[in-house]
């Protein structure tokens, strides 16, 4: 058995390390909604929790989680291929070993040119393991599959979507989360200005329109990438629309209103 340890867990950056804090802050951060639903994808932040969590929290409150999730997380290192699919069997966090779905795994990379096996580039990428107990707290018993995308040509982004839809549309007890904070480190309004540009697209299921406004208006949305492909995918897949759960700051954390990052969640069904 192969197992990818927490990388981040306890570091000071991103999540707590001891199971009851961690249970305690996600039972504050995740508090399902009345009309959840089974979606196709969730694009959710990745921060540390003190400033993302509670929108990451909402947006995992607006949903059912799936038998199996596809984490699509973004490369902060340029590490490994294009688009890597981790090989562990499991991955370990404060809440215990979470499996990830090796069959689905043989079937991705048998049927694709795209994806390659991979377990180094994810080992210590945090845009995957911050979302792995959100999954676990919300639907304990969910397998993932996680991907770390450093692809950037819209073609092939474009191309991995419409191999994941394959699969989804065969497949209803599956989902993507596509993990993206959006900009980074500028004023408060400009943050605002630039990052609604980019959700108006999403909302549009608009993956190519994505693309090109966070290209042409150099919005620092680092998950770009994986939202590219989680929107390519849902729709191939028969996605009908959009709804915004949450945005919000650092600001509103930091009080620090001049350089900011962006947060966003939102749900594809």
């Amino acid at each position: 058995m192969m197992f990818r340890k927490s990388a981040w867990a306890g570091s000071g950056k991103f999540y707590q390390s001891d199971k009851k804090i961690l249970e305690t802050e996600l039972q504050q951060m995740v508090r399902p909604a009345e009309n959840r639903q089974k979606v196709l994808g969730l694009l959710a932040p990745h921060a540390g929790y003190m400033y993302s969590g509670a929108c990451a929290g909402q947006g995992y409150g607006r949903v059912v989680l799936t038998e199996t999730v596809i984490i699509l997380g973004v490369s902060h290192r340029g590490a490994g291929p294009g688009l890597a699919v981790d090989g562990n069997d499991y991955w370990e966090t404060p809440l215990g070993n979470v499996e990830v779905n090796s069959e689905l795994r043989s079937r991705l990379l048998g049927a694709s040119g795209l994806f390659q096996l991979d377990s180094e580039a994810g080992r210590l990428e945090h845009s995957l393991e911050v979302q792995v107990p959100f999954i676990q707290f919300a639907s304990p018993g969910s397998r993932i599959l996680p991907i770390v995308v450093a692809a950037s040509r819209l073609e092939d982004l474009l191309a991995a979507g419409q191999e994941i839809a394959a699969f989804l549309k065969e497949n209803r007890n599956l989902m993507m989360v596509a993990s993206s904070d959006m900009s980074h480190y500028v004023r408060v309004a400009r943050a605002r200005e630039l990052d609604f540009k980019a959700i108006e697209k999403m909302l549009q299921l608009d993956a190519e329109g994505l693309y090109h406004t966070v290209s042409d208006n150099r919005i620092s949305m680092c998950g770009v990438a994986p939202a590219v492909i989680m929107l390519s995918a849902a729709r191939a897949a028969g996605a009908s629309r959009a709804e915004l759960v949450c945005y919000t700051h650092s600001g509103e954390v930091t009080g620090e209103m001049d350089e900011v990052v962006g947060y966003a969640s939102l749900i594809v069904f």
